[in-house]
């Protein structure tokens, strides 16, 4: 996808990157009546939700709606899932917290399964995606005795804490927010042809999303995530993976870079961790793990005993089969997408169930959203070209049909 929102390359630790353009953005102004306390960052739909099973949600009304979003690749074994449900309600009944000063089977057992998987070696729990990139960066660094540059990519985005923020490679993102954290340039996604002529001595890391998701679901070049790696292997660098969005399972692979088999230094994962209980986690290699010491870092929350207590259940049930059912699902949700010849739609990108629908000129995402929720429907957007499909993965044949069937009616009308 064409990005536009940022030139393609900045210099080491500069905030230069400038928007193209700076239209008047539409929002959405609906309040209900008791919101006057709640700060209005966000651009609600004027739904509530209050209860989900499965795929489906019912508002307070008591209409039912197929999810197609997952909390934005959150629930990705769907609402209510009685496993997990059971593994936190057990929990709960015995401890909330006690704090990471004190020994946890429970961290143990999840970190042993996430370097299992990842091939890495140590576990850092956090509560969030942006917190997890926190982590990163401060890891890179303290690795790099002294060298802080960190490469990542335009479209890019790894959260809105200051250091993350700044390693998102979005203007939009940044837009009244600066001076950003120095020590981030900003590379165009999927081209490795550039990565030497950026090179520094204080250059540490290369931090990118395998798929961007916030962009539109953006599928990079193959070889690109190879081409990475060759050229931190080469400088003596590291390689961080922002697998936040496209992690634990949503592309057909536990981890959305292991269909190029590349090994990265450091993974970050959050979303679907825990099935939407707060969990966030850095996966380190042993030589990034040996530098992090008592003191280092830490936090309060992350690892707390019920979001692990999720967090195991949805890794227990992530198995093989279960990565190919993803995989599965994916195409054939994907191909019936594509034999609906829709005018409206573009492109189709994405791998597994993270699927992205670029839109053509003058077709606006945002509005097709809203057509598909007053149909009973939920989609992300990207912008206003890019639906976002991200359904669990516990969907049907006979939903996908009914999505694609519901899709259809919407974007031809």
């Amino acid at each position: 996808m064409r990005t536009t929102a940022l030139r393609a390359v900045a210099e080491p630790g500069s905030s230069t990157i400038q928007p193209e353009n700076t239209k008047d953005k539409q929002h959405n102004n609906h309040k209900p009546a008791d919101s006057k306390a709640l700060m209005q960052n966000y651009s609600r739909y004027p739904v509530e939700f209050a209860k989900g099973s499965g795929a489906y949600l019912w508002d307070t009304q008591g209409r039912q709606y197929l999810d197609f979003l997952s909390g934005i690749a959150v629930t990705g074994f769907g609402h209510n899932h009685p496993v997990i449900k059971k593994a936190v309600e057990d929990q709960l009944n015995n401890l909330w917290h006690v704090s990471n000063l004190f020994e946890s089977s429970g961290q143990e057992s999840l970190a042993s399964r996430l370097a299992e998987n990842s091939g890495l070696s140590q576990v850092f729990f956090c509560n969030s995606g942006t917190e997890a990139n926190e982590a990163a960066i401060k890891f890179a660094r303290k690795w790099g005795k002294g060298r802080s540059h960190i490469i990542t990519a335009v479209g890019g985005f790894h959260g809105r804490t200051m250091g993350s923020m700044s390693a998102t490679g979005q203007y939009k993102v940044w837009d009244g927010f600066q001076p950003l954290t120095p020590g981030f340039s900003y590379l165009p996604f999927g081209d490795s042809s550039v990565l030497e002529d950026a090179y520094d001595r204080n250059l540490v890391a290369i931090m990118v999303e395998p798929i961007q998701g916030e962009s539109g679901i953006v599928v990079p070049p193959k070889g690109y995530l190879k081409s990475l790696r060759e050229f931190c292997d080469k400088h003596d660098l590291l390689l961080i993976f922002d697998e936040v969005q496209t992690g634990m399972g949503r592309t057909g692979k536990f981890f959305a870079h292991q269909w190029e088999e590349v090994k990265p230094d450091i993974i970050t994962l959050a979303k679907g961790i825990a099935n939407g209980i707060p969990l966030g986690a850095a996966i380190c290699s042993e030589k990034v793990a040996k530098e992090i010491t008592p003191g280092c870092h830490g936090s309060t929350f992350g690892g707390n005993p019920l979001a692990v207590a999720a967090a195991n259940a949805v890794v227990n049930m992530l198995d093989q089969e279960t990565l190919l059912k993803v995989e599965r699902l994916g195409n054939m949700l994907m191909n019936a997408i594509e034999k609906l010849n829709i005018d409206s739609i573009k492109e189709i990108r994405g791998k597994g169930l993270l699927i992205g629908l670029e839109l053509a000129e003058g077709v606006s995402a945002k509005a097709a959203a809203r057509k598909l929720l007053e149909k009973g429907v939920l989609v992300g957007t990207s912008g206003d070209t890019v639906i976002r499909i991200l359904p669990p993965f516990i969907i049907s044949m006979e939903e996908i049909l009914a999505f694609t069937q519901t899709l259809k009616e919407v974007l031809n009308a």
